[in-house]
């Protein structure tokens, strides 16, 4: 039988103020178009379907009508709530899209209540058990825990260790003969981050080891790094990554969805399947006159600028004329006057909140990492809307 695994669509998600909804949709189109050939048994959608919490009313009907549409390749869907989704959103539309044929979910689920989707491939005939887990925050963790394991769970304990413990309660709906699959939403450690994901919840606490899985499942389907890669450990563990790379930082990464086929008897073989819609990132380097006469090599891509010569009056407003599709210009370090403070420090402009909270520690003398990590975690999700 075989599946297509994708996640991390982000739709929604702009570039420096640059809506690209239509981007989104030839992305999702082109996923359509793959699973309508390939005559997948189920697609796998792995979280962050949108950007935001509050996605737009044109975000969410470009989502509502790609899961309708993949359903109706004939194969099943399944899809599960990341970091950026409102999980409990999706546990409201989750009977209207049950009732499309479309499993979502928004939160940890027992076994017998949704934690485990079960149906026959229509391919063999054979069945199929896809174990779901979205996306667990550090506050939730202790309460997803006692509840699918019916347990008590150690307020102190590690986030690991409970979804470790999630995990184990969800194994427990798998049956031999079958194709027994894993969903999730995570950071395992080792993993490499894309470049776009939000590192309050990608990093610190938020690790769970590659051994968690076990050897029990055929495959195990992630989202939230948005790199493709694969992790060792004792059954395949792939990460799909990102379709579109969603900030410069990810100019680099491959677009793909991975078909996946697989028997109840054999290892699952990975196939990367291109995505090629959607426009390129690049991050270019050179004066005013060397970008200028290289606009035409550029083309339609989304450009950062890197300019190799002293600010001046007019500069930006030179390189934006010539190069329409530059969201982000600056003045290459090499070429860029250091802009200090009195007392010899970048300027609090220059620095990211992150850093300014660091120096404030360290002028009253607070050497506690963990103070740092709450930190981090506190501004993401302020500014995350989560």
């Amino acid at each position: 039988m075989k599946f297509l695994h994708t996640s991390d669509w982000h739709v929604g998600k702009t570039l420096k103020g640059r809506n690209r909804l239509d981007e989104q949709r030839a992305v999702l189109g082109e996923i359509v178009r793959i699973a309508r050939e390939e005559a997948f048994d189920a697609i796998l959608v792995a979280g962050d379907l949108y950007e935001t919490s509050a996605p737009s009313a044109a975000a969410q009907q470009l989502v509502v009508r790609a899961l309708m549409a993949l359903r109706e390749t004939g194969a099943e869907v399944v899809a599960i709530a990341g970091n950026h989704d409102h999980a409990a959103t999706f546990e409201a539309y989750r009977p209207l899209l049950k009732a499309a044929g479309i499993q979502l979910a928004g939160d940890p689920r027992p076994v017998h209540d949704g934690g485990v989707y079960s149906f026959d491939a229509r391919s063999t005939g054979e069945r199929v058990n896809v174990a779901v887990l979205p996306f667990l925050s550090q506050r939730y963790a202790v309460r997803a825990a006692e509840l699918l394991t019916g347990t008590p769970s150690d307020n102190v304990g590690q986030y690991d260790q409970r979804v470790r413990d999630i995990l184990d309660h969800l194994k427990s709906g798998f049956t031999d003969g079958a194709v027994n699959l894993v969903m999730a939403h995570l950071t395992v450690t080792g993993g490499t981050m894309g470049g776009g994901e939000r590192a309050a919840q990608s990093i610190f606490e938020y690790h769970v080891p590659a051994t968690a899985f076990g050897a029990e499942p055929h495959y195990v389907a992630l989202g939230h790094l948005h790199r493709r890669q694969s992790l060792p450990a004792a059954c395949p563990v792939h990460y799909s990554g990102s379709p579109l790379a969603v900030d410069f930082g990810e100019q680099d990464n491959k677009s793909v969805v991975l078909s996946v086929e697989v028997t109840p008897s054999t290892p699952a073989k990975v196939t990367d399947v291109p995505v090629t819609a959607g426009r390129r990132l690049r991050t270019v380097h050179g004066t005013v006159a060397e970008l200028t006469g290289r606009a035409e090599e550029f083309g339609e891509d989304y450009l950062r600028v890197y300019v190799r010569e002293a600010t001046r009056a007019g500069l930006r407003e030179e390189i934006q004329e010539a190069l329409p599709n530059a969201l982000e210009i600056r003045i290459d370090p090499e070429f860029a006057a250091p802009v200090t403070t009195s007392g010899g420090e970048r300027a609090v402009a220059d620095r990211s909140p992150g850093e300014l909270f660091a120096a404030y520690c360290a002028e009253r003398t607070v050497e506690d990492k963990r103070v740092q990590t709450l930190f981090a975690r506190l501004h993401d999700e302020e500014t995350s809307g989560v």
